[in-house]
Protein backbone atom coordinates (compact mmCIF):
# COMPACT_ATOMS: atom_id res chain seq x y z
CA UNK A 1 0.00 0.00 0.00
CA UNK A 2 2.86 2.72 1.16
CA UNK A 3 5.81 0.74 -0.52
CA UNK A 4 6.66 2.96 -3.48
CA UNK A 5 7.71 1.89 -7.27
CA UNK A 6 11.00 3.61 -7.60
CA UNK A 7 12.39 1.60 -4.22
CA UNK A 8 15.15 -0.58 -5.18
CA UNK A 9 14.11 -4.08 -4.40
CA UNK A 10 16.92 -4.40 -1.21
CA UNK A 11 15.18 -1.41 0.56
CA UNK A 12 11.26 -3.15 -0.37
CA UNK A 13 12.03 -6.42 1.36
CA UNK A 14 13.56 -4.50 4.27
CA UNK A 15 10.18 -2.09 4.45
CA UNK A 16 8.34 -5.54 4.01
CA UNK A 17 10.42 -6.85 7.09
CA UNK A 18 9.74 -3.87 9.22
CA UNK A 19 5.67 -3.93 8.64
CA UNK A 20 5.78 -7.70 9.17
CA UNK A 21 7.47 -7.37 12.49
CA UNK A 22 5.76 -4.43 13.71
CA UNK A 23 2.43 -6.43 12.73
CA UNK A 24 2.99 -9.63 14.54
CA UNK A 25 4.47 -7.62 17.26
CA UNK A 26 1.49 -5.56 18.16
CA UNK A 27 -1.30 -8.75 17.49
CA UNK A 28 0.95 -11.36 19.45
CA UNK A 29 -0.29 -9.71 23.02
CA UNK A 30 -2.10 -7.07 25.10
CA UNK A 31 0.87 -5.32 26.15
CA UNK A 32 0.17 -1.48 25.16
CA UNK A 33 2.74 0.26 23.01
CA UNK A 34 5.21 3.06 23.88
CA UNK A 35 6.18 5.16 20.98
CA UNK A 36 9.26 7.38 21.73
CA UNK A 37 8.88 10.57 20.20
CA UNK A 38 11.42 13.41 19.60
CA UNK A 39 9.98 14.92 16.23
CA UNK A 40 13.42 13.73 14.42
CA UNK A 41 13.44 12.23 10.87
CA UNK A 42 14.20 8.48 12.96
CA UNK A 43 11.45 8.85 15.40
CA UNK A 44 8.89 10.30 13.13
CA UNK A 45 9.70 7.19 10.84
CA UNK A 46 8.59 5.12 13.50
CA UNK A 47 5.58 6.81 14.61
CA UNK A 48 4.47 7.12 10.64
CA UNK A 49 5.13 3.46 10.02
CA UNK A 50 2.82 2.34 13.56
CA UNK A 51 -0.18 4.82 12.85
CA UNK A 52 0.21 3.07 8.99
CA UNK A 53 -0.26 -0.50 10.39
CA UNK A 54 -3.29 0.88 12.39
CA UNK A 55 -4.63 2.24 9.18
CA UNK A 56 -4.06 -1.16 8.11
CA UNK A 57 -5.78 -3.18 10.54
CA UNK A 58 -8.83 -0.76 11.42
CA UNK A 59 -11.20 -2.24 13.79
CA UNK A 60 -8.96 -4.55 14.41
CA UNK A 61 -6.39 -1.93 16.22
CA UNK A 62 -7.49 -2.16 19.61
CA UNK A 63 -4.54 -2.16 21.83
CA UNK A 64 -3.32 0.93 23.55
CA UNK A 65 -0.55 3.19 21.49
CA UNK A 66 0.72 5.65 23.81
CA UNK A 67 3.25 8.42 22.23
CA UNK A 68 5.70 9.70 24.89
CA UNK A 69 7.34 13.14 23.63
CA UNK A 70 9.74 14.99 25.86
CA UNK A 71 9.78 19.04 26.22
CA UNK A 72 12.42 19.97 28.82
CA UNK A 73 10.78 23.61 28.62
CA UNK A 74 13.76 25.07 27.19
CA UNK A 75 12.84 23.72 23.36
CA UNK A 76 14.27 25.64 20.58
CA UNK A 77 10.72 27.89 19.68
CA UNK A 78 10.73 26.91 16.05
CA UNK A 79 11.36 22.66 16.96
CA UNK A 80 8.76 23.45 19.75
CA UNK A 81 6.30 24.77 17.35
CA UNK A 82 6.79 22.03 15.04
CA UNK A 83 6.06 18.98 17.01
CA UNK A 84 3.33 20.42 18.94
CA UNK A 85 1.41 20.89 15.58
CA UNK A 86 2.64 17.73 14.75
CA UNK A 87 0.82 15.80 17.59
CA UNK A 88 -2.75 17.97 18.06
CA UNK A 89 -3.17 16.80 14.30
CA UNK A 90 -2.34 13.53 15.11
CA UNK A 91 -4.87 13.02 18.04
CA UNK A 92 -7.01 14.80 15.78
CA UNK A 93 -6.48 12.14 13.37
CA UNK A 94 -7.05 9.38 15.87
CA UNK A 95 -9.87 9.84 17.47
CA UNK A 96 -11.71 10.77 13.87
CA UNK A 97 -10.29 7.08 13.16
CA UNK A 98 -11.05 5.94 16.74
CA UNK A 99 -8.18 4.44 17.59
CA UNK A 100 -6.95 3.79 20.98
CA UNK A 101 -4.20 6.23 20.61
CA UNK A 102 -2.67 8.79 23.67
CA UNK A 103 -0.31 11.53 23.46
CA UNK A 104 1.90 12.53 26.16
CA UNK A 105 3.99 15.76 25.94
CA UNK A 106 5.91 15.15 28.75
CA UNK A 107 7.89 18.12 31.16
CA UNK A 108 10.03 18.03 34.14
CA UNK A 109 8.44 19.12 36.97
CA UNK A 110 9.16 23.17 38.41
CA UNK A 111 11.89 21.46 40.31
CA UNK A 112 13.40 19.32 37.99
CA UNK A 113 13.75 22.09 35.31
CA UNK A 114 16.42 23.69 33.98
CA UNK A 115 16.06 27.53 35.47
CA UNK A 116 15.23 25.98 39.10
CA UNK A 117 18.14 23.81 39.59
CA UNK A 118 20.35 26.31 37.89
CA UNK A 119 18.56 29.79 39.30
CA UNK A 120 16.77 28.35 42.29
CA UNK A 121 19.73 26.32 43.49
CA UNK A 122 22.53 27.55 41.92
CA UNK A 123 23.65 24.34 39.79
CA UNK A 124 26.07 25.54 37.16
CA UNK A 125 24.91 24.88 33.75
CA UNK A 126 25.96 21.89 32.35
CA UNK A 127 28.58 20.15 30.87
CA UNK A 128 30.18 17.03 29.05
CA UNK A 129 31.47 15.85 33.00
CA UNK A 130 28.59 17.24 35.01
CA UNK A 131 25.45 16.41 32.41
CA UNK A 132 22.57 16.81 35.34
CA UNK A 133 19.64 17.82 32.62
CA UNK A 134 19.51 14.37 31.10
CA UNK A 135 17.70 12.56 34.39
CA UNK A 136 16.20 15.93 35.49
CA UNK A 137 14.68 16.95 33.14
CA UNK A 138 14.28 13.44 29.93
CA UNK A 139 14.61 10.70 31.90
CA UNK A 140 12.37 11.29 35.07
CA UNK A 141 9.80 12.81 32.81
CA UNK A 142 9.27 10.14 30.75
CA UNK A 143 9.43 7.12 32.83
CA UNK A 144 6.72 8.88 35.31
CA UNK A 145 4.29 7.96 32.40
CA UNK A 146 6.00 4.68 31.19
CA UNK A 147 5.39 3.30 34.77
CA UNK A 148 2.08 4.53 35.30
CA UNK A 149 1.52 2.51 32.02
CA UNK A 150 3.27 -0.41 33.04
CA UNK A 151 1.75 -0.75 36.64
CA UNK A 152 -1.92 -0.19 35.16
CA UNK A 153 -0.94 -2.90 32.04
CA UNK A 154 1.39 -5.25 33.43
CA UNK A 155 3.77 -4.82 30.89
CA UNK A 156 4.92 -2.69 27.86
CA UNK A 157 6.95 -2.39 24.78
CA UNK A 158 8.87 0.42 24.08
CA UNK A 159 9.71 1.67 20.33
CA UNK A 160 12.51 3.22 19.95
CA UNK A 161 14.16 4.74 16.53
CA UNK A 162 17.88 3.42 17.11
CA UNK A 163 19.95 2.82 14.01
CA UNK A 164 22.91 0.52 13.40
CA UNK A 165 24.12 3.26 10.84
CA UNK A 166 23.84 5.71 12.97
CA UNK A 167 27.54 5.19 15.06
CA UNK A 168 30.25 2.43 14.80
CA UNK A 169 29.27 2.70 18.95
CA UNK A 170 25.70 2.33 18.30
CA UNK A 171 26.37 -0.74 16.15
CA UNK A 172 28.23 -2.28 18.76
CA UNK A 173 25.24 -1.52 21.38
CA UNK A 174 22.51 -2.77 18.75
CA UNK A 175 24.68 -5.87 18.33
CA UNK A 176 25.66 -6.81 22.10
CA UNK A 177 22.29 -7.02 23.13
CA UNK A 178 20.33 -10.27 24.17
CA UNK A 179 16.92 -10.72 21.86
CA UNK A 180 14.09 -12.85 21.71
CA UNK A 181 12.63 -14.70 18.67
CA UNK A 182 10.53 -11.46 18.12
CA UNK A 183 13.57 -8.97 17.92
CA UNK A 184 12.96 -8.04 21.66
CA UNK A 185 15.31 -7.14 23.81
CA UNK A 186 14.48 -5.72 28.08
CA UNK A 187 14.61 -2.50 29.09
CA UNK A 188 17.88 -2.33 31.21
CA UNK A 189 15.85 -0.08 33.89
CA UNK A 190 12.37 -0.29 33.73
CA UNK A 191 10.76 -3.57 35.14
CA UNK A 192 8.69 -5.62 32.45
CA UNK A 193 9.35 -3.34 29.78
CA UNK A 194 10.37 -4.32 26.30
CA UNK A 195 12.66 -2.45 23.68
CA UNK A 196 11.36 -2.75 19.77
CA UNK A 197 14.04 -0.77 17.41
CA UNK A 198 12.18 -1.36 14.11
CA UNK A 199 14.49 0.83 11.95
CA UNK A 200 17.87 -0.60 13.31
CA UNK A 201 18.96 -1.95 9.44
CA UNK A 202 17.42 1.32 7.73
CA UNK A 203 20.22 3.55 6.52
CA UNK A 204 19.79 7.50 6.28
CA UNK A 205 18.76 7.52 2.61
CA UNK A 206 16.22 5.21 3.22
CA UNK A 207 14.53 6.84 5.98
CA UNK A 208 14.06 10.13 3.69
CA UNK A 209 13.21 8.49 1.21
CA UNK A 210 10.36 6.87 2.74
CA UNK A 211 9.19 9.72 4.60
CA UNK A 212 9.73 12.49 1.72
CA UNK A 213 7.92 9.45 -0.98
CA UNK A 214 4.62 8.96 2.13
CA UNK A 215 4.25 12.72 2.28
CA UNK A 216 2.53 14.17 4.05
CA UNK A 217 2.03 11.82 7.01
CA UNK A 218 -1.52 10.01 7.36
CA UNK A 219 -2.38 12.44 9.95
CA UNK A 220 -1.87 15.68 7.81
CA UNK A 221 1.74 17.14 8.68
CA UNK A 222 3.91 17.85 6.14
CA UNK A 223 7.40 16.76 6.13
CA UNK A 224 8.99 19.49 4.59
CA UNK A 225 8.54 21.08 7.18
CA UNK A 226 11.43 18.79 9.08
CA UNK A 227 13.80 18.45 6.17
CA UNK A 228 13.90 22.62 6.32
CA UNK A 229 14.58 22.19 9.71
CA UNK A 230 17.63 19.33 9.58
CA UNK A 231 19.12 22.04 6.55
CA UNK A 232 19.08 24.49 8.80
CA UNK A 233 20.61 23.03 11.81
CA UNK A 234 22.94 20.62 10.22
CA UNK A 235 22.61 18.40 12.70
CA UNK A 236 20.19 15.63 13.75
CA UNK A 237 17.81 15.58 16.99
CA UNK A 238 17.86 15.48 20.16
CA UNK A 239 17.05 11.69 21.26
CA UNK A 240 14.04 10.60 24.00
CA UNK A 241 16.12 9.59 27.14
CA UNK A 242 14.74 6.81 28.69
CA UNK A 243 17.63 5.82 31.06
CA UNK A 244 21.27 6.92 31.41
CA UNK A 245 22.63 4.60 28.35
CA UNK A 246 20.92 6.90 25.64
CA UNK A 247 23.04 8.89 24.10
CA UNK A 248 22.21 12.26 25.55
CA UNK A 249 22.31 15.34 23.02
CA UNK A 250 25.90 16.56 23.03
CA UNK A 251 26.66 17.07 19.74
CA UNK A 252 23.81 15.47 18.61
CA UNK A 253 21.14 18.19 17.44
CA UNK A 254 18.02 19.79 17.95
CA UNK A 255 18.83 19.81 21.99
CA UNK A 256 18.08 22.50 24.77
CA UNK A 257 18.10 26.08 23.01
CA UNK A 258 19.88 26.30 26.72
CA UNK A 259 22.61 23.64 26.15
CA UNK A 260 26.11 24.45 27.33
CA UNK A 261 27.69 20.61 27.08
CA UNK A 262 28.39 21.91 23.37
CA UNK A 263 30.82 24.14 22.98
CA UNK A 264 28.71 25.65 20.05
CA UNK A 265 25.61 26.00 19.38
CA UNK A 266 25.52 24.96 15.73
CA UNK A 267 21.75 23.89 15.10
CA UNK A 268 20.25 27.39 16.71
CA UNK A 269 23.73 29.11 14.41
CA UNK A 270 22.19 27.16 11.44
CA UNK A 271 18.70 28.58 12.34
CA UNK A 272 20.19 31.83 12.21
CA UNK A 273 22.14 31.59 9.48
CA UNK A 274 19.38 30.49 7.56
CA UNK A 275 17.51 33.44 7.88
CA UNK A 276 15.82 32.48 11.69
CA UNK A 277 16.91 35.94 13.41
CA UNK A 278 14.75 35.82 16.07
CA UNK A 279 16.62 33.11 17.65
CA UNK A 280 19.58 35.29 17.94
CA UNK A 281 19.39 36.88 21.82
CA UNK A 282 18.55 33.45 22.85
CA UNK A 283 21.91 31.75 21.37
CA UNK A 284 23.92 34.84 22.51
CA UNK A 285 22.47 34.35 26.15
CA UNK A 286 23.14 31.03 25.94
CA UNK A 287 26.74 31.41 24.73
CA UNK A 288 27.16 33.93 27.77
CA UNK A 289 25.78 31.67 30.22
CA UNK A 290 28.67 28.65 28.96
CA UNK A 291 31.98 30.98 27.96
CA UNK A 292 31.10 34.20 30.59
CA UNK A 293 28.67 33.49 33.28
CA UNK A 294 29.52 29.93 34.22
CA UNK A 295 33.61 30.05 34.19
CA UNK A 296 33.53 33.31 36.16
CA UNK A 297 35.34 32.88 39.50
CA UNK A 298 33.08 35.45 41.16
CA UNK A 299 29.95 34.13 40.14
CA UNK A 300 30.47 30.85 42.62
CA UNK A 301 30.70 30.18 45.87
CA UNK A 302 33.53 28.78 47.31
CA UNK A 303 31.47 26.01 49.19
CA UNK A 304 28.88 23.73 48.10
CA UNK A 305 25.47 23.62 49.22
CA UNK A 306 25.80 21.48 52.29
CA UNK A 307 28.51 23.59 53.96
CA UNK A 308 31.41 21.07 52.60
CA UNK A 309 34.20 23.04 50.54
CA UNK A 310 33.92 23.45 46.91
CA UNK A 311 37.41 22.43 45.37
CA UNK A 312 38.94 25.02 43.44
CA UNK A 313 35.96 27.02 44.67
CA UNK A 314 33.88 25.57 41.75
CA UNK A 315 30.75 25.68 43.88
CA UNK A 316 26.95 27.17 43.14
CA UNK A 317 26.48 30.35 41.56
CA UNK A 318 26.18 32.69 44.35
CA UNK A 319 22.87 34.94 45.47
CA UNK A 320 24.17 37.65 43.76
CA UNK A 321 24.44 35.61 40.62
CA UNK A 322 21.20 34.09 40.25
CA UNK A 323 19.75 37.27 40.80
CA UNK A 324 21.93 38.39 37.81
CA UNK A 325 20.65 35.54 35.97
CA UNK A 326 17.07 35.73 36.67
CA UNK A 327 17.08 39.13 35.60
CA UNK A 328 18.77 38.90 32.47
CA UNK A 329 16.55 36.27 31.42
CA UNK A 330 13.74 38.32 32.47
CA UNK A 331 15.09 40.92 29.93
CA UNK A 332 15.52 38.76 27.33
CA UNK A 333 11.35 37.61 27.36
CA UNK A 334 11.20 41.41 27.24
CA UNK A 335 13.12 41.73 23.97
CA UNK A 336 11.86 38.46 22.32
CA UNK A 337 8.64 38.83 23.67
CA UNK A 338 8.59 34.92 24.14
CA UNK A 339 7.76 33.06 27.57
CA UNK A 340 11.06 31.50 28.36
CA UNK A 341 10.16 30.94 32.21
CA UNK A 342 7.12 29.66 33.94
CA UNK A 343 5.44 30.98 36.89
CA UNK A 344 5.85 27.91 38.79
CA UNK A 345 9.15 28.13 37.97
CA UNK A 346 9.74 31.39 39.47
CA UNK A 347 7.47 30.49 42.64
CA UNK A 348 9.76 27.08 43.32
CA UNK A 349 12.98 29.65 42.71
CA UNK A 350 11.12 31.99 45.30
CA UNK A 351 10.66 29.32 47.79
CA UNK A 352 14.09 27.98 47.39
CA UNK A 353 15.66 31.60 47.59
CA UNK A 354 13.57 32.23 50.76
CA UNK A 355 15.56 28.76 52.37
CA UNK A 356 18.93 29.74 51.24
CA UNK A 357 19.20 33.58 51.36
CA UNK A 358 16.13 36.13 50.79
CA UNK A 359 14.73 36.50 54.30
CA UNK A 360 12.05 38.69 53.35
CA UNK A 361 11.16 36.36 50.32
CA UNK A 362 10.19 38.48 47.54
CA UNK A 363 13.25 39.02 45.60
CA UNK A 364 12.02 36.88 42.73
CA UNK A 365 8.38 38.60 42.92
CA UNK A 366 10.19 42.36 42.77
CA UNK A 367 12.46 40.93 39.93
CA UNK A 368 9.33 39.85 38.46
CA UNK A 369 7.61 42.83 38.41
CA UNK A 370 10.40 45.11 36.82
CA UNK A 371 9.99 43.26 34.30
CA UNK A 372 6.61 42.92 33.75
CA UNK A 373 5.20 39.58 35.07
CA UNK A 374 2.16 39.78 37.15
CA UNK A 375 2.38 36.91 39.55
CA UNK A 376 -0.12 38.45 42.58
CA UNK A 377 -1.50 35.47 43.41
CA UNK A 378 1.55 33.17 43.49
CA UNK A 379 2.96 35.76 45.58
CA UNK A 380 0.60 36.03 48.17
CA UNK A 381 0.71 32.21 48.66
CA UNK A 382 4.00 32.04 48.80
CA UNK A 383 4.94 34.33 51.44
CA UNK A 384 2.26 32.69 53.05
CA UNK A 385 4.03 29.26 52.98
CA UNK A 386 7.70 30.92 54.13
CA UNK A 387 6.17 32.79 56.85
CA UNK A 388 4.66 29.18 57.79
CA UNK A 389 7.58 27.56 57.78
CA UNK A 390 9.84 30.19 59.43
CA UNK A 391 7.10 30.58 62.73
CA UNK A 392 6.89 26.82 62.72
CA UNK A 393 10.88 26.24 63.33
CA UNK A 394 10.65 29.23 65.97
CA UNK A 395 7.65 28.15 67.57
CA UNK A 396 9.13 24.34 67.54
CA UNK A 397 12.07 26.32 69.33
CA UNK A 398 9.92 28.53 71.84
CA UNK A 399 8.16 25.20 72.81
CA UNK A 400 10.94 23.00 73.36
CA UNK A 401 12.17 26.26 75.84
CA UNK A 402 8.48 27.23 77.05
CA UNK A 403 8.92 30.82 75.93
CA UNK A 404 5.92 33.22 75.09
CA UNK A 405 4.70 33.09 71.55
CA UNK A 406 5.05 37.41 71.81
CA UNK A 407 9.19 36.54 72.28
CA UNK A 408 9.39 34.33 69.40
CA UNK A 409 7.85 37.74 66.90
CA UNK A 410 10.21 39.63 68.53
CA UNK A 411 12.95 36.91 68.17
CA UNK A 412 11.71 36.54 64.18
CA UNK A 413 12.68 40.22 63.56
CA UNK A 414 15.82 40.05 65.37
CA UNK A 415 17.28 37.12 62.98
CA UNK A 416 15.61 38.93 59.52
CA UNK A 417 17.83 41.91 60.45
CA UNK A 418 21.30 39.96 61.59
CA UNK A 419 21.42 37.68 58.69
CA UNK A 420 20.52 39.62 55.37
CA UNK A 421 20.24 37.74 52.38
CA UNK A 422 24.03 38.09 50.98
CA UNK A 423 24.88 35.98 54.34
CA UNK A 424 22.49 33.28 54.71
CA UNK A 425 23.58 30.35 52.46
CA UNK A 426 25.90 28.33 53.99
CA UNK A 427 24.84 29.15 57.09
CA UNK A 428 21.69 28.25 58.43
CA UNK A 429 23.30 25.91 60.75
CA UNK A 430 24.62 29.16 62.63
CA UNK A 431 21.15 30.63 62.27
CA UNK A 432 19.42 28.07 64.60
CA UNK A 433 22.50 28.08 66.94
CA UNK A 434 22.16 31.75 67.36
CA UNK A 435 18.42 31.77 67.94
CA UNK A 436 18.84 29.01 70.34
CA UNK A 437 21.34 31.17 72.08
CA UNK A 438 18.98 34.28 72.66
CA UNK A 439 16.02 31.97 73.21
CA UNK A 440 18.30 30.52 76.53
CA UNK A 441 19.29 33.79 77.56
CA UNK A 442 15.59 34.92 77.63
CA UNK A 443 14.93 31.71 79.38
CA UNK A 444 17.98 32.63 82.01
CA UNK A 445 16.52 36.17 82.01
CA UNK A 446 12.91 35.06 83.05
CA UNK A 447 14.00 32.23 85.50
CA UNK A 448 16.27 35.27 87.19
CA UNK A 449 12.95 37.97 87.36
CA UNK A 450 10.82 34.98 89.22
CA UNK A 451 13.71 34.67 91.74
Amino acid sequence: MYIVDFFGDALKELLQETRDALRSNYLADDRPWVVAFSGGKDSTLVLQLVYELLLELGDKAVKPVHIVCSDTRVEPPNIADYIHTSLQQLKIHAKQCRFPLFVHIVQPTPKESFWFNVIGKGYPTPTSSFRWCTTKMKIKPSRRVIDRIVKEHGGVIILIGVRKSESSNRAKTIQAREYTSRGLHSHEDIPDALIMSPIAYWDTDSVWDYLFTNNPAPWGIDHKFMLNLYRQASGGECPVALDLNTQSCGNSRFGCWTCTVVREDKSMKGFIDSGATELTPLYDFRNRLRNDIRPNPSMRMNQRRDGSPAPGGKGPFTPEARQKILAELLQLEVDTKQRLINDDELAHIQLQWAEDFDTRGTLVFELAKKYGRNIKQLEGDLMEIQRDKRDELLLELAAEHEINEQWVYELMNLVVQKYPPSNLLGNKKALVRDVQKVIEHAVTAAEAAEQ
